[in-house]
């Protein structure tokens, strides 16, 4: 079973990657208990009841996703972006037995529960930024709209997967943050961990050879792209307004979405859901 790393004392980004590489990556109790009442009944199972219980959950995404890259067969010409596809492709059979759920986020961080009540939250907010670029895919009439909405659940997998294996550094990085509004995350995970989590994702997008298009939607350097856009945007809101709704980057947030979208700032906060009262408020 693989040990939390809070006792490294190496800043080499490489000597993590090295570790995220061949460590087991934790996944949610609940998508473990989903997966094996699914598996209960194998011969009845859909890959779409599969994949719904695989979507919860963006440590076992990236686990399906990066097992079916490093698995391709040779007469496989394309990426698969979508974890349906990629389950179809493997067989139930073959996802059981591969890519077993079991071992547990909350048995990793269960003598710390602070790093895991941040990761839970990292978790939700994930999932609120796939939800976003998904809403505004479909708007744009992106025909992969889901690949947009897998991009953002997975943006934040470096940050994920250090609140799992360094619990107590990503502690003290939180802290430093919470002492001092206006240092900057990068300055402190450079100063904390040697390296920045934005780099560290890039590494591991490498490493575990996820689809090189998902690579690139998880970049926020090519913004001049409409899809990479999407992705950035919904990631900003969902961490913005994560700390309420009266959090003083959202006016910017409305005003670059509503750009984007080609629509007008009142419908814009509709379709993000902002509280109607909040709405007013603003206006």
């Amino acid at each position: 079973m693989t040990t939390i790393l809070n006792d490294i004392t190496a800043t080499d980004i490489r000597t993590w990657v090295e570790f995220i590489s061949t460590a087991d990556i934790p996944v949610l109790k609940q998508t473990a208990r989903e997966i094996v009442r699914l598996q209960e009944d194998e011969d009845k199972l859909s890959a779409r009841a599969l994949t719904s219980a695989v979507l919860n959950d963006p440590m076992m995404v990236f686990r399906v996703l990066s097992y079916s890259q490093q698995h391709k067969s040779k007469h496989q010409l394309q990426d698969l972006l979508q974890v349906e596809q990629a389950i179809l492709m493997m067989g139930t059979t073959t996802f059981f037995r591969d890519i077993p759920a079991n071992y547990l986020v909350e048995d990793a961080l269960k003598d710390n529960l602070t790093a895991l009540t941040h990761l839970l939250r990292l978790v939700r907010r994930a999932h609120r930024a796939a939800h976003f670029a998904a809403d505004w895919a479909t708007h744009l009439a992106d025909l992969h709209a889901e690949e947009v909405r897998i991009a953002a659940l997975l943006h934040d997998l470096s940050e994920m997967l250090m609140w799992c294996f360094a619990p107590d550094k990503m502690n003290t990085i939180h802290n430093m943050q919470h002492a001092d509004k206006a240092l900057r995350s990068q300055t402190a995970q450079q100063e904390v961990l040697g390296f920045k989590l934005h780099d560290l994702q890039k590494e591991l997008v490498e490493v575990f050879q996820l689809p090189p298009l998902l690579s690139k939607l998880m970049q926020d350097e090519a913004l001049n792209e409409q899809r990479v856009k999407n992705v950035t945007l919904a990631v900003n809101l969902a961490r913005h307004s994560a700390n309420g709704w009266d959090d003083a980057a959202l006016p910017d947030d409305y005003h670059d979405i509503a750009e984007f979208l080609r629509m007008d700032i009142d419908r814009t906060k509709r379709m993000i859901g902002v509280p109607a009262d909040v709405a007013r408020n603003e206006d």
